[in-house]
Formats: structure tokens, sequence, C-alpha cells
């Protein structure tokens, strides 16, 4: 342990970051993992791993109350558990959240708690964390805390989807009118997408993406889980895998991109896979690094306490260590237009166009390529960047 604080505390002298990068290890186990659920005895077998979420703060969204709610967010810690038995894999997640929020039919300002889990489809390069990115499709698995909804299922009963408040009933016959919603109600709000880019999110209506998810809220804490096959239509999970996490706080109107998000971490299905390069960390000189980015990025690009640039002028980067990897800056840096992020409102921010488009719809990112950057100050670059982040909230 001495040694360990002495090799930590001489790279911290030298600014150098080599942090290594997340991972998970299933624990391989004889049960059909398709019958498994949040309370079943097989949890107390797997270890519990960390997987840090930060706050996504790479665009601000049009909600003032929104955005005071959440401008003081930490990061915090999933303890997560992996699960698999050669055709299913199974994540138990547990978080603390103070206070247990859903989403209901009858308010158009309250939002419910939730997660979410991505998969790769791709194997070479990394997708955008957020949405997916053309040629590198992801699959969501979503599920959102939620009151019980009455959905008629084609059954035709369109009457007990309509608020009470617009019902002709009083006394017992109202009564009876909730019980029935109750009866026939459904509180699971669960969906698989598949996305390739911004504004590219569908969801997958024909199982071909199956799951089985559930929430439970004890004590200031939310457990929730997962269980998909390692092969379907889109995916082939084996060996060593990419996967990201979400989470959402509905007291704090978290929806859509106001979320805690992980970054990539890779997932092994046993001891003798091998390790994804793709999520491996690089060594750079993190003092070297914090110069050229004030010298490269600081014109258009608001980090932490540098607000050089002007709002909306392009990604905030303020959290950007934190759901990034290593790779995938590298790669924004280099190439800009691999992964392009769709940006603000053009109508709104006229003069802070992120991308522009040819004929053909192809985007092409208004940052210029810093390829020129020799192999040294690129990796000084990302070791800094990978800094940009939040404190964890204990």
């Amino acid at each position: 342990m001495k040694t360990l604080k002495t090799i930590l505390l001489f790279m911290s002298l030298l600014g150098l970051n080599s942090l290594m990068a997340q991972s998970l290890n299933a624990l391989h186990v004889k049960e059909d993992l398709t019958k498994v659920r949040l309370t079943s005895p097989l949890w107390q077998k797997a270890k519990e791993q960390s997987v840090e979420v930060y706050p996504q703060t790479t665009i601000e969204m049009n909600d003032a109350e929104l955005v005071r709610a959440n401008e003081a967010n930490l990061a915090k810690i999933l303890h997560v558990k992996t699960l698999s038995d050669g055709k299913s894999i199974a994540f138990l997640l547990q978080w603390k959240d103070a206070t247990k929020s859903l989403q209901t039919t009858d308010s158009t300002t309250a939002y419910g708690d939730g997660f979410a889990a991505q998969f790769s489809t791709v194997s070479d390069k990394l997708p955008y964390i957020g949405m997916g990115s053309e040629g590198r499709a992801v699959i969501v698995h979503l599920q959102k805390a939620t009151g019980k909804v009455y959905e008629p299922n084609n059954g035709g009963d369109v009457y007990h989807q309509v608020n009470t408040s617009n019902q002709n009933a009083f006394a017992k016959e109202l009564t009876s009118y909730k019980n029935e919603v109750a009866k026939q109600g459904n509180g699971d709000y669960q969906r698989s997408f598949i996305s390739e880019g911004f504004r590219s999110l569908t969801q997958i209506r024909d199982n071909a993406e199956p799951a089985v998810m559930e929430m439970k809220y004890d004590k200031g804490v939310w457990s929730a889980l997962l269980v998909r096959p390692l092969k379907s239509e889109h995916l082939s999970l084996q060996g060593s895998f990419p996967v990201a996490f979400a989470i959402w706080d509905g007291e704090k109107k978290n929806r859509d991109g106001s979320k805690l998000l992980s970054a990539w971490v890779g997932v092994s299905l046993d001891a003798k896979a091998k390790a994804l390069a793709l999520l491996d960390e690089i060594k750079g000189d993190v003092s070297n690094g914090e110069k050229l980015m004030m010298e490269n990025c600081s014109a258009c690009h608001q980090y932490k306490a540098v607000k050089n640039a002007p709002n909306y002028m392009a990604p905030n980067l303020s959290n950007i260590g934190g759901y990034a990897n290593a790779s995938y800056l590298k790669e924004s840096i280099i190439d800009p237009s691999a992964v392009v992020v769709a940006g603000y409102n053009v109508n709104a921010h006229k003069n802070f166009l992120w991308y522009t488009s040819d004929e053909k719809g192809v985007r092409t990112s208004t940052m210029p390529p810093f390829a020129h950057l020799d192999e040294k100050s690129l990796n000084d670059l990302v070791a800094f960047m990978k800094t940009l982040k939040v404190e964890v909230e204990k």
C-alpha cells in the first residue's frame, strides 16, 4: 500500500495522468438468468463494483428551473453487480436518491426517476456516448418510474384513459372508476431503442432486442435490474464489450439529455477475456495539457471556470472527462467530423452553427481538425480533458 501511494504521489508531482478505465467482471452462473429478478438470492454471489456517472453538460436545456436545480450537481456512484449464464447478461444497479419521483399522466411538470443501459453495435470505434453516431448505432434499454397508466392494448376501451376530473362520476361511481383503472393499469414504463445519432432514436417494437427491466425504491436507494440476451438481431456480446449507464432524477426535472451519464465501461464475461483497447486511458502531462487546452480550445469551448467563449458557441466540456473515453476524445480532436453533435436550435442561435450540411445531407463539423498536433501533445491534451469533471457525491 505504501508503494502504491508513493507511485501515485510521484505521478502527481510530474503532472501525469494514467488512471485505469472502469470495468465490470461478470460472474458466470449455471442458473437461467431470464428468470432472475431484483430479489433473487443469486445476486448475493456476485461481486459489487463501482461505476461513476457524471452530469451531462454538453448542452444546456432551455428550462431555467431545471438549470437551477442541476447547476450544483455532483457525480454519483452506481453500485453494479453483473451475472452471465452464457446466453444472457444481467445487471443489478443501485444508487442513492433522496426522493422517489414518479412520472404520471395527470401532470406536465412531474418527471420520473429512471435508468438506462446502452450497448454499442460496433467494436472498432466508440459511438457518441449520448445517442450513438452515424455508422455506430447503439441499443438503449430505458426504464422510468411511473404511476399506473391505463392502456387499452387494442381493446378499444378509451373511457378509462380520460382524466378522472373529466368523468361524470361521483362518490361510489368515481371510486369504482379509479379501481378499474388501477386494476387494468400498467406502471411499467420500459422501452428499447436503436439510435445512430441525434434525431434518429427509434423505438424497437418487434422484440428484436428483448429485455427484462425492474426498478424498486427503498430507504433512499433505487435498485434496478436489466436482463437481456448476449446475442440478438443487432448485438453479439462476447468476451469483452462496452456498456454505458445513465440515471435520471425526477425531483430535479431530469429528462432527455439532463441526466447523469457514465463513460463506456468494459464488461468481461470471463477471466480470459481480453480487455478492450478502445477503453484504455492514456498517459499524459496534465499541466502541459491545460496549457494546450487554453491555447487551442478555450476560444470556442467553455469548461469549468474558463468561460472565454460565448454561450452556445460549442459543446460545454465541464464534465467531458467523466463521460467521454480517452480514445473518443482523441478522435474528436483529430477528426471532429467523425461524430457530429447537433448543437442548439439553429433559429435561436444562428451565429453558432455546430456543423454544416452539403446537398447530400453529409454533416461537417465547424470545428477545424487538430491533426497537426504531435502524439505527445494529443496525449497531454486528452489527459487534461479527462480531469474535467465534478467531484463524486459522498
